[in-house]
């Protein structure tokens, strides 16, 4: 794909299809969405008690905020149970400013959707290992633009993460999850599939390419049990990156390509999904790859699963739908470079300890 720059005091412009975008703007569109999210946050912290905020609020050095994971255990942090409305509130608030209107949808069903593992694990309305109030919230360091800072929604199959660095946010990892895939149980819910496109568009792109393309495309006929990544805060590069190129796709697989990604991004505010596509148009979308394990169409059966995986450069996206006769499904984004905002902590303290 060609990839313009031009330089006008100092400005850059980048040309994208389709878009015109203005890196300056963009800048100011960063700073802008760093402001509001330093007064949201703040806002959540003095609505709370003493107590609250010691279970709420940590440094920013502390290692537990590269502790996160998408499985139903005990986390520190401030849950939902424990807070009040008003505090919910504002904790939901926060939510919904970094999250674009669908991601926040799909986090507040994720949520809902353990009130139907409730129901179809035959479990009592105050249990707690199926707990739709069992979401935890911590805040790390404190939210001004001076220092970096960060916070996290994290519960069973969400994983939020959301770093500050000189006024640039950045939001990986990012895990959303969804058991069941699809409710199958006679509930309020049945019939919901809550990551609907992030399947389905994988499957027209897979069932779109020829013989020859797929046995490039498909690395295995079983697929493995979980995402590779795992949880794991380095190597993500568990892999070489595999399967086709966008290069080596038709132009109706490459739009198709572009579209899958985007439900990716497309959780986030615009802001935070523009300044990643950007990232992405510059490292080169060429060589963003996609791979397949597993069966080839989508069916809920005993023995089924499927897995696909989407690496570049710069970014490394997987799904994962084996467990519960592919009917259980995990997804998560990582920035290869830049997962917790390190690459721009680096530099924050490069610049900090450079000599005069």
């Amino acid at each position: 794909m060609r990839f313009f720059k031009l330089c006008y005091r100092l400005n850059y412009f980048i040309f994208l299809p389709g878009l015109f975008y203005n890196q300056a703007f963009a800048d100011s569109k960063d700073k802008l969405l760093s402001e509001k999210m330093v007064v949201v946050v703040n806002e959540f912290v003095k609505a709370l008690d003493a107590g609250q905020v010691k279970e709420a609020c940590v440094s920013f050095e502390d290692t537990i905020r590269f502790d996160w994971h998408y499985v139903p255990r005990t986390r520190k942090g401030l849950t939902l149970k424990n807070m009040n409305e008003t505090q919910r509130a504002k904790a939901f608030e926060m939510v919904k400013l970094v999250m674009s209107a669908n991601g926040y949808q799909k986090t507040m069903d994720i949520v809902d959707l353990e009130n139907v593992l409730r129901v179809v694990e035959k479990r009592t309305s105050n249990d707690t290992y199926r707990d739709p109030e069992n979401y935890s919230f911590m805040v790390f360091g404190t939210p001004d633009l001076k220092q970096p800072w960060g916070w996290r929604m994290e519960g069973h199959h969400v994983s939020l993460q959301f770093t500050s660095v000189n006024g640039v946010i950045t939001f990986t990892p990012g895990f959303m999850g969804s058991n069941p895939g699809k409710v199958l149980a006679d509930v309020p819910q049945k019939g919901k599939r809550i990551l609907k496109d992030e399947q389905d568009i994988a499957f027209q792109l897979l069932h779109s390419f020829s013989d020859t393309q797929r046995q490039k495309v498909i690395l295995s006929e079983k697929a493995p049990w979980e995402i590779l990544s795992l949880n794991n805060r380095s190597n993500l590069v568990v892999v070489k990156a595999e399967g086709m190129a966008m290069k080596d796709m038709t132009t109706a697989q490459k739009t198709l390509f572009q579209e899958l990604i985007a439900v990716y991004l497309n959780r986030y505010h615009v802001t935070l999904k523009d300044q990643q596509m950007v990232k992405l148009t510059k490292s080169g979308l060429d060589g963003i790859h996609f791979a397949w394990m597993g069966n080839v169409d989508p069916e809920i059966k005993e023995g089924a699963g499927f897995y696909y995986r989407i690496q570049g450069p710069t970014i490394l996206i997987e799904f994962d739908n084996t467990q519960n006769n592919a009917n259980h499904i995990h997804t998560v984004v990582r920035d290869l470079t830049n997962d917790f905002g390190e690459d721009l902590l680096r530099l924050h303290y490069e610049k900090m300890h450079a000599k005069p």
